[in-house]
């Protein structure tokens, strides 16, 4: 199939200008001023009054759900196919949370390897919360590098009270073990950190490099904005070189309690003089979004949603003044550069044919193309999940 997109103002995530983009089956073929191409076999695709960017890269979704801290009627549901494309992510990375246990590394490549035959792009991280790490082949190594979904280690968790409580030497050989199988495999191995509420914060990650041969960059830690003091430690950690992600998804418990929303936090950062592609957004999706008292016992649940991303990045360009370049770069370009997914993230020829077309003025999304198929058209599912269907339809 061969499908010619014709006068859309691109961002590859950088502006480029009204340009035509031709796709040649998964693949973006051509990206010219003008493209003149026709035949039976091509699709044209008028895209005057859109702005074309790459698809969105979703680093921390919960992909088989999530939670489980109010006992196992709050475990989260799994995502499905058009909760992601309907807000314009073509890829994720799955992750397994708190729950090691119900929430195995075997459902976790089988629910990728299912998103993936339904039109996704999907990887998935080794282990979970916990330290030793329960891996799937039994070494970390070979996960990473005999399994092609397999591209890191986590989440782990650190300065929370649901978490192994790590030690500095016990993360230092996660670290060491994840960049030793990114590296004979050609992958970047990054371990994800979940950074909780703890008053340790960053501490654990930047003592392991003080005192160790690992590098910052190893590391990747989320939900950075999750409390003021939190992120300003971000901030410094982020200009030693560190690379920062925020949480897109919410509640309003969490913002009086001093959260920082993703929006404002990447508007700080960059005030602040932190490099834009040292900073990610990513939903956790599916995850729970649970709150807990002084005691630790939970006070509510709630979960994660991807569309998240999708309202942050409007946020931050429409509210808090951040260039679309620099919006888009942190849920596109960046992650895919941090995650090592060379085919991911920009507009170019050659790489896979990810795409959202948005109205310019209100960046609401009109199409969605996911390795060269059409998955949204004119905002409406046109491809759904195996198992999604209107519950009513029955009754």
């Amino acid at each position: 199939m061969i499908t010619l997109i014709k006068n859309a103002e691109i961002y590859t995530p950088d502006y480029a200008g009204k340009k035509d983009v031709l796709i040649a089956g998964s693949k973006i073929a051509d990206i010219r001023d003008e493209i003149m191409i026709s035949g039976q076999d091509v699709q044209v695709i008028n895209a005057e009054g859109m702005v074309m960017t790459p698809g969105f890269v979703d680093g921390h979704v919960h992909i088989t759900g999530g939670g489980g801290e109010g006992s196992f009627r709050s475990r989260t549901p799994e995502l499905t196919l058009t909760q992601a494309t309907m807000s314009g992510v073509t890829t994720v990375v799955g992750v397994i949370g708190t729950d090691g246990t119900t929430r195995t590394m075997t459902n976790l490549l089988a629910k990728a390897m299912s998103l993936r035959e339904e039109g996704l792009t999907c990887y998935c991280h080794t282990g979970s919360y916990q330290v030793p790490v329960r891996t799937l082949t039994g070494k970390m190594e070979d996960d990473i590098m005999l399994i092609d979904l397999i591209i890191g280690a986590g989440e782990i968790a650190i300065s929370d009270h649901r978490s192994s409580q790590p030690t500095v030497k016990e993360l230092t050989r996660i670290a060491s073990q994840a960049r030793i199988g990114g590296m004979l495999s050609g992958k970047k191995g990054v371990v994800n950190i979940h950074v909780g509420d703890g008053v340790r914060g960053l501490s654990l990650i930047e003592q392991v490099v003080e005192t160790s041969d690992i590098p910052i960059t190893q590391f990747y830690p989320t939900h950075i904005n999750r409390n003021r003091a939190l992120f300003e430690a971000g901030i410094l950690y982020a200009k030693k070189g560190g690379y920062v992600d925020f949480t897109t998804s919410t509640i309003p418990e969490f913002l009086e309690e001093g959260e920082v929303k993703s929006s404002e936090a990447l508007a700080r950062m960059l005030d602040c003089g932190v490099p834009v592609e040292q900073i990610t957004f990513t939903s956790d999706a599916q995850g729970s979004l649970p709150d807990f008292d002084k005691q630790g016992n939970l006070t509510g649940l709630k979960v994660g949603e991807i569309r998240s991303l999708l309202e942050a990045f409007r946020e931050a360009v429409f509210v808090h003044g951040v260039s679309m370049e620099d919006g888009l770069k942190v849920v596109t370009s960046n992650p895919s550069d941090i995650l090592g997914l060379s085919n991911k993230g920009r507009l170019v020829p050659g790489k896979d044919a990810d795409l959202i077309l948005m109205e310019k003025e209100t960046l609401n999304i009109s199409r969605v193309i996911a390795l060269g198929r059409e998955m949204v058209h004119e905002g409406n599912a046109l491809v759904k999940g195996t198992f999604e269907y209107d519950f009513l339809r029955g009754f």
